[in-house]
This record gives C-alpha cells, structure tokens and sequence, in this order.
C-alpha cells in the first residue's frame, strides 16, 4: 500500500464523438500529468463513474492496468450497494492496492454502511477509501459515522479517507478533528483540491491532496504541496492564487463539467462529450472558461 504523502489527481475521462472511450485521448491526459511530475490517479467523480456501466468500467479497469506500473492508479466503485458487489467482481480481476468507494446518497446508515462496505471489500479482495464528502455521508448520526470509520480503519477494511466536507473556513472543522481524534492522519487526505488544502496541511496536518485542478497545471500544484511539506506557507498561497480562477468557476458551474471542458479548451486533449445526467457547458460558459484554462495551463514555471 502507497501513502498519500503528496497530490492525487483526479483526471476527466475523454470520450470520442459517438461517447466511448477515448483511449489515445485518455493517454494524453496522463502523460500530460506525468511530465508534471504527478503519478497518482484517482478515477471517481471527474471522470463520471457515478453514471458508468459496468462493460465501461471493465474496460477503464483494463486500460488503468496496462498504464505504467510506476503510476498509482485508484479506481472508483459503486455508490450504491448492488453497484459495489457487481463492481467487486471486476475488481477483483485486477490487481489494484486500493479501491475508492463513492460516498452514498441512498437511504444508509453508520451500521448499515459498515457492513456494506466489509463486504465490498470481501468481495473484491482489497481495502477500500472512503470518501467523506458531507457530514451525513454515513448516515444522520455523524458520531456514529466517524466511529463505524474508525472500525473500518482499525480492522484494515478501509485505508484511507478522502476528506471533501466544504467549509467556509477550512481551518475551522470540528467534523474533521473527530476524525483524527479517531484515526491516523497519516491515512486522511484533504479532497477538495487546491483551495482548502493549505489549511487542511498547516493546521489539520493532513499529508497531501487531492485536485481536479491539479491535470491543468501540474507542476503548479506539486510547487504547492511542495512550499506546504517544508513550511513555506506564504509561497504556497502565492501558487494556490494562480488556481483560484478556475477553482471559481468550477464552484459556480459545476466542477466535473468543468474541468472536462477545460482540458479541451487548454489543448491538452479532446475530452469529448459528457455522459448522460450531467449537462455539457454552453457557448457562452465555455467563453468564459476558456481564457481561464489556457492561463492556468501555461503555467509552467513556478
């Protein structure tokens, strides 16, 4: 099992014009990240895995296998129950360390969940993340929640937490100090990209982040991290300003929609259409984004 000690992107998935996967496309997007110094993919909710079928999560699995194997690659399953156990099943095909299991908005609770997830990983024969995106994620009863993680973690079910709570503040989370009061923060990972994840390193001491942002620019989001691991706080807010645009229009439109339409008007690859139950961007949304993704994309240099 890899550590989290640095940045994890989450890259969009490119689609041809007829909606399948773009292989050639979704490769570009790789190599891009890599010659920014990024070797940790984390496949979820930029790449649409909600709405996947399970012959395109079969192949996404294939392709993800044959990448390089210095790559970090972490799928994503479920996030309904059933959605889980048929994904398990391919899973468990493949050779994969750890497995990110999509944050549930069906009826659930802390107990329910617990289980659910034990037997996920069961099945697939792997540890599971979880993925924190709002207090309720495992149930109304978020004490409860954070214990039926501590269990999960304390049993080695699951290995790492993704951490997504949106706060106004982020050096004000109480939500997220139960959580390390209960586990290593070692195995918790800021996941809302660049904007919060200062906050989440200096004062939470969190050992990295995730971003969507990051396949844009990512020698400008390793800088980041690299500015925060040896204290260098100010830098690091110097750098995050040059994501904040695009961060922006991210929270205003939507931020899988946007980061897939990014890539495209950045010229790093052809993403391609959106799959069903999200909208693409419109004329006059892409005009706006456009200028925004190509000067977040020029940045080189640090």
């Amino acid at each position: 099992m890899r550590d989290f000690r640095g940045v994890i992107a989450v890259p969009p998935l490119c689609r041809n014009s007829s909606g399948a996967f773009d292989w050639v496309e979704n490769g570009k997007v790789v190599q891009h990240l890599a010659k920014g110094g990024i070797t940790r993919l984390m496949y979820g909710g930029n790449a649409f895995l909600y709405h996947i079928t399970l012959s395109e999560y079969e192949q996404l699995l294939d392709w993800l296998s044959g990448l390089d194997p210095q790559l970090w690659c972490i799928p994503s399953a479920g996030p309904s129950y059933g959605r889980l156990i048929d994904q398990a099943a391919i899973l468990k095909r493949h050779r994969f360390s750890v497995a990110m299991a999509l944050p549930c908005a069906d009826p659930r609770d802390a107990l329910g969940l617990e289980s659910g997830l034990r037997r996920f990983c069961d099945a697939a024969g792997m540890p599971t993340i979880v993925y924190l995106k709002e207090e309720h994620n495992f149930g109304a009863d978020r004490l409860a929640g954070l214990d039926a993680v501590a269990r999960l973690v304390r049993d080695g079910v699951c290995v790492g937490i993704k951490y997504a709570v949106v706060r106004q503040d982020p050096s004000e989370d109480a939500y997220l100090q139960g959580l390390l009061d209960r586990v290593d923060r070692e195995l918790v990972i800021s996941g809302i990209g660049e904007r919060p994840a200062i906050a989440h390193l200096q004062k939470f001491g969190l050992p990295g982040f995730t971003s969507g942002s990051v396949c844009l620019a990512p020698a400008q989001s390793n800088a980041l991290f690299e500015a925060c691991r040896q204290g260098d706080y100010a830098k690091a807010s110097q750098i995050r300003e040059r994501f904040i645009a695009h961060e922006d229009l991210r929270d205003e439109l939507g931020p899988a929609r946007v980061l897939h339409a990014a890539m495209e008007l950045a010229g790093i690859a052809s993403t391609g259409p959106i799959p069903p139950f999200v909208s693409a961007l419109g004329e006059a949304q892409c005009a706006r984004l456009e200028p925004v993704a190509r000067a977040l994309a020029a940045q080189r240099h640090v």
